[in-house]
């Protein structure tokens, strides 16, 4: 457990930067450069996020149960999905309607994605890993929210042919990720539970 959550200090607390840290970064970025910013916060992330994968499969050999969820619960969880993967292909198609309303729709794709993992799964190590990413997403809309006022950010409007390739991608994404790539990636089927 002690690298899973080695992991999850050294991902979250390298993407909580701006959280708790804005004008340390901004002060950073100035005197190294935004591209040896970007390299080091990569290589800090990406160390971060190893750790958190080692972590998690020597966690999840323990078992450690803290909870056992009904079975409605992974029905729920893969709903959720759903619009967590439209939220997330929303974050990186510009223009769309999403993006133009919520400004920070990877940050509520991160929020439904922990939720819906929390109440299908009831391990410790599962409730350490979406618990702690769950807990930075709200944390970090909450403060990416008061930046965009303090800023007064305004998204650019959305476009109706864009928010629809957003939710069609959204949905095949979804579609492949719960049929074929959660399985070979992560080990588990979800519609097989």
């Amino acid at each position: 457990m002690a690298v899973l959550i080695l992991g999850l200090i050294i991902f979250l607390g390298a993407h909580s930067a701006r959280i708790v840290a804005e004008p340390w970064r901004l002060r950073t970025i100035g005197r190294i450069g935004e591209l040896p910013w970007k390299g080091l916060y990569s290589l800090v992330s990406l160390a971060g996020f190893v750790l958190i994968v080692i972590g998690y499969g020597e966690a999840r050999q323990l078992g450690l149960p803290l909870y056992d969820p009904p079975v409605f619960t992974r029905h729920i969880a893969s709903l959720l999905m759903l619009p967590a993967m439209v939220l997330l292909v929303a974050a990186y198609v510009p223009r769309n309607h999403l993006k133009a309303r919520f400004g920070h729709p990877m940050l509520l794709a991160v929020k439904l994605w922990a939720l819906a993992h929390l109440l299908s799964n009831g391990r410790a190590a599962e409730v350490l890993l979406f618990g702690a990413f769950l807990a930075w997403a709200v944390a970090d809309f909450i403060a990416a929210r008061r930046r965009d006022r303090a800023a007064a950010t305004v998204y650019p409007a959305g476009e109706g042919l864009r928010t629809v390739i957003v939710v069609v991608a959204g949905v095949l994404l979804w579609a492949v990720f719960a049929a074929v790539l959660h399985q070979s990636l992560i080990g588990v089927a979800p519609f097989a539970r």
